[in-house]
C-alpha cells in the first residue's frame, strides 16, 4: 500500500547534463518500488526527450499534484514545472537550466516541509549554471540550508565501508582551516551521531580526523590547531555520552574506519573527506545533508556534460541514494 511507503521526490537537476538519463535508468530498478513511491520534480518534456538517449519505453506522466501519482513502475510521474524549452542544448552551461534546477529543488523542499514527501533525492546541478542564472550558491547543500532556514548542517558522504562528515566543504584550504572552530567540530560530531542512528546504529562510534600531519605530533607540525579546534569538541561530546575518538591522524583514521573500528569519520575539509570516499565508491557514493528538517540524499557526482545525451552515464549512485533515502526516512518516521 502506498501509504505505508515513504514518498521520495527526485529532483531532475541540471537538464543539460545526465540527470534526466540516470533518473530513467534508476526507474528500472524494481527494488526501489518495493520500498518507496518516487516522483520526479522537473520538466516532463525533458524526461520524454531523454527516453531516446537511454532506449526507454517508460511512460512519462505529467502530474500537477501528488494525489494523482499513478501506480506501477512502468510509469514515471513528473511534477511538471514546465520551465525549459524543448530544444534545450545538452552539455553546455545554460542560465535557464541553472534556474530551473533551483526551482525544481525549491518545489521539492516546499513539498517536504509540507509533509507531502518524506525525503528528497537530488540529481546533479551545475555550479556554473547557477552562477549564470544569478544564483550565488556553491551547491545543493547551501541552497537547502537557505531554503529551510537551517544554520547547523553538514555534508556526509557515504560509500561502501565508509561514511565521512565534513566540518568545512566548499572553501579553499587556507580559508577552510582558518574557519574551523571547536564549536563547529562539536556540531558536526552531533549531527553525525544523529544520522548514524537513522542508519540503524544504536551506539555510533565516531572518529575525528586531525588537521595537521600526525595530529600535530605534539606541536611539531602546525600551530596547535588540534588542541584548540578539535580536542575541546571531542571532550564535550564524550561528556554527553557520545563514543568519539580524536584527533586521529588523517593518514590512518580512514583505514581504521574501513576495517570496522568506527562507523563514521569527521573530516576537517573537502578533499580530506572526499578522496577516500570516492576511491572506495566513485560510482556508488552518496551525498547526504545532515541537519535538515527532512532527509536529503544525492548522487555524489556532477552533471557530466561530456556524457549528456549518450545514454552511457551510470545510475548506480542515484539508485544507492534512493536506497539510503528510504532507509533514513523510514527510521525518521518510526
Amino acid at each position: 500500500m502506498r501509504e505505508h511507503k515513504p514518498v521520495i521526490a527526485i529532483t531532475m537537476g541540471d537538464a543539460c547534463g545526465i540527470g534526466p538519463e540516470i533518473i530513467l535508468k534508476a526507474w528500472t530498478s524494481g527494488e526501489i518500488f518495493e520500498q518507496c513511491t518516487p516522483v520526479v520534480v522537473g520538466d516532463a518534456k525533458i524526461l520524454e526527450r531523454a527516453k531516446g538517449y537511454v532506449g526507454s519505453n517508460l511512460e512519462i506522466v505529467p502530474v500537477k499534484s501528488l494525489d494523482t501519482i499513478p501506480d506501477g513502475s512502468d510509469a514515471v510521474p513528473c511534477l511538471d514545472l514546465d520551465l525549459l524549452p524543448e530544444d534545450l542544448p545538452l552539455g553546455t552551461v545554460r542560465a535557464e537550466a541553472g534556474m530551473a534546477a533551483f526551482r525544481f529543488l525549491e518545489k521539492a523542499v516546499s513539498l517536504a516541509l509540507d509533509g507531502q514527501v518524506t525525503a528528497i533525492c537530488t540529481a546533479p546541478l551545475n555550479k556554473a549554471a547557477l552562477k549564470a542564472a544569478g544564483l550565488s550558491y556553491p551547491g545543493h547543500t547551501e541552497i537547502l540550508a537557505s531554503l529551510t532556514g537551517t544554520t547547523d548542517y553538514a555534508m556526509m558522504l557515504s560509500a561502501p565501508q565508509l561514511k565521512v562528515s565534513h566540518v568545512t566543504t566548499h572553501k579553499g584550504l587556507i580559508e577552510a582551516i582558518a574557519s574551523i572552530t571547536w564549536q563547529r567540530v562539536l556540531t558536526v560530531i552531533r549531527l553525525t551521531h544523529t544520522a548514524l542512528r537513522l542508519f540503524g546504529i544504536a551506539e555510533p562510534r565516531i572518529a575525528v580526523a586531525s588537521i595537521n600531519p600526525h595530529a600535530g605530533e605534539e606541536g611539531l607540525f602546525g600551530s596547535g590547531e588540534e588542541e584548540r579546534k578539535i580536542v575541546p569538541a571531542v571532550e564535550l561530546a564524550r561528556a554527553d555520552g557520545l563514543a568519539v575518538q580524536g584527533p586521529i591522524p588523517a593518514d590512518t583514521v580512514f583505514v581504521r574506519a574501513i576495517r570496522g573500528e568506527f562507523d563514521a569519520v569527521v573530516a576537517m575539509y573537502h578533499d580530506q573527506g572526499h578522496i577516500p570516499v570516492k576511491v572506495l565508491g566513485f560510482d556508488t557514493g552518496v551525498n547526504i545533508t545532515l541537519g535538515l528538517p527532512f532527509v536529503r540524499t544525492s548522487v555524489d557526482h556532477g552533471t557530466a556534460f561530456d556524457l549528456a545525451g549518450m545514454g552511457k552515464a551510470s545510475a548506480e549512485s542515484l539508485i544507492e541514494a534512493l536506497r539510503q533515502a528510504v532507509l533514513m526516512s523510514t527510521a525518521s518516521l518510526s
